[in-house]
């Protein structure tokens, strides 16, 4: 389903989200190793307690590991600097900003989040729980990171959720990719956002970011560090392809993106 294609989630329905989801293979992975992961802790475990342990301390953890790697990782400008880093900084997270909408960039790159999951989750289970707890908290960190990736692509849907809380997050989230990429850094928790400042409700509480959509990287740091600019093709964008200043409007003021004009390809 999903050789040689590439989703537009302006143009889909939740349906085919669903089906889209469903059949990409970093989620089989993810499913795939938690599901090991969990048998490992039952088997060594000696009783459910370190198990336990190493689910919920993942669980709790999550969110702020997220918000540590999403605002000072992904949004670090020194990783376009290097040749080295340059091209692990488009696929993540660069090209996310240039076109919120296709729907492969959203689920990551596996070599970059598998091993990040597990260096995140492991040894804060094992310090609870020793094997056992480590085996837990990895498989809850993996089942944890569909349902984030689940959400985060919801949020780029052209749908609007019934749930108040998916339509709350949504709103926070896309206002982190319309308004300014300087807050808002959480996906399905803004936990961490509040309790270090970075955190706004609306369009009227923050300036509109100039670098929304290009995090930084203008033509002018193309010319000086063109590594993401060659594995491009073409100069950053300044907006997302085909908006237009009404529907860039629209979202700065509902804050809900609108769907672009153009067919999944």
């Amino acid at each position: 389903m999903w050789t040689g294609r590439s989703y537009d989630l302006g143009k889909m329905s939740f349906r085919d989200l669903a089906l889209a989801y469903s059949t990409y293979y970093a989620i089989h992975a993810y499913l795939i190793v938690a599901v090991i992961s969990a048998v490992v802790a039952v088997r060594v475990a000696d009783s459910w307690m370190p198990v336990a342990l190493g689910g919920v301390a993942a669980i709790v953890l999550y969110p702020f590991a997220w918000y540590l790697i999403h605002r000072f990782i992904l949004h670090s400008r020194s990783l376009y600097k290097s040749r080295w880093t340059a091209a692990s900084w488009k696929r993540i997270h660069f090209d996310h900003h240039q076109d919120p909408h296709r729907l492969e960039v959203l689920f990551g790159a596996l070599w970059t989040t598998l091993p990040t999951i597990a260096l995140v989750t492991i040894p804060v289970g094992w310090l609870l729980g020793g094997i056992a707890g480590g085996a837990a908290a990895l498989s809850a960190g993996l089942i944890t990171t569909c349902v984030y990736v689940f959400c985060h692509c919801v949020q780029h849907l052209n749908y609007k959720p019934r749930s108040a809380f998916l339509k709350r997050i949504k709103q926070r989230h896309l206002a982190h990719h319309f308004h300014s990429e300087r807050g808002n850094f959480g996906i399905v928790s803004f936990l961490p956002d509040r309790l270090f400042g970075t955190w706004y409700g609306g369009a009227g509480d923050i300036p509109r970011s100039p670098t929304v959509f290009n995090l930084g990287y203008d033509r002018a740091e193309a010319a000086r560090y063109p590594y993401v600019a060659q594995l491009t093709g073409a100069p950053p964008r300044d907006r997302p392809p085909l908006a237009n200043e009404a529907e860039l409007g629209q979202a700065a003021a509902t804050e809900l993106w609108m769907p672009r004009k153009r067919a999944a390809r």
